[in-house]
């Protein structure tokens, strides 16, 4: 595919197939996710990719924690609840979702059992766990970083036919995957990439999330045209 195709075919991936990654492929994505723009060369990024009995301990140790009600313990600050436009925006896809998923506003149920697939990393082979140095932490470059090489990784998976989701519900109890990742404490742990064949029967895999308009978005200042 060539760029254009990745970034507009690109969707978020929550149904996988039950096939594992080859470690080789998830590197090439990650060599290639790497040459992402970072300031002034720090490269802040590290990747802890987690996979078989070591992933599915996370996830159990995620599941069984929040299910007890132990707070969440993400490491970076999550800020305050979503209000106005953004909020719409946010209840505008988890619709898109719940309509491809056949999930009825009042059946307390399906929706449970969605909010422990997002605790389950959606059930994805693979999980990549992005982690940045300490040493800088409480600097907005940082973190500003590690998101331009999530854009890399989940565009540079799809144009090699993996799926992926930016999903922090998988990591909420950070002590879990800390210690099942060896994660040093030298880290500040971010987010986690779930990675894997896509399902193409399961429904929410079609949705394509809304976006609004460049109008709305760019303001163009000082063009002859």
């Amino acid at each position: 595919m060539d760029f254009d195709q990745v970034v507009q075919g690109r969707r978020s991936i929550r149904g996988y197939l039950n096939k594992p990654v080859p470690q080789a492929l998830v590197r090439e994505v990650l060599t290639l996710a790497m040459r992402a723009p970072t300031s002034l060369n720090t490269q802040p990024w590290n990747f802890y990719v987690v996979a078989g009995a070591v992933l599915n301990r996370i996830r159990q140790g995620n599941v069984e924690r929040n299910l007890a009600g132990v707070p969440h313990s993400r490491e970076f600050r999550m800020g305050p609840d979503y209000t106005g436009v953004h909020r719409e925006r946010q209840i505008g896809v988890a619709k898109q979702l719940f309509a491809a998923m056949d999930i009825a506003r009042d059946d307390k149920t399906k929706r449970q059992e969605w909010i422990l697939r997002g605790f389950r990393q959606f059930d994805a082979p693979v999980s990549i766990v992005i982690t940045y140095d300490r040493a800088i932490h409480g600097s907005d470059i940082a973190p500003f970083d590690c998101g331009g090489v999530v854009n890399c990784i989940v565009n540079a998976a799809w144009s090699r036919g993996l799926g992926t989701v930016i999903n922090s519900q998988g990591i909420m109890q950070s002590p879990v995957v800390r210690a099942e990742a060896c994660i040093p404490d030298d880290q500040v742990i971010q987010t986690c990439v779930a990675m894997g064949w896509p399902d193409d029967s399961f429904p929410a895999n079609a949705v394509v999330s809304q976006r609004k308009s460049l109008d709305e978005a760019a303001v163009f200042l000082g063009f002859d045209d």
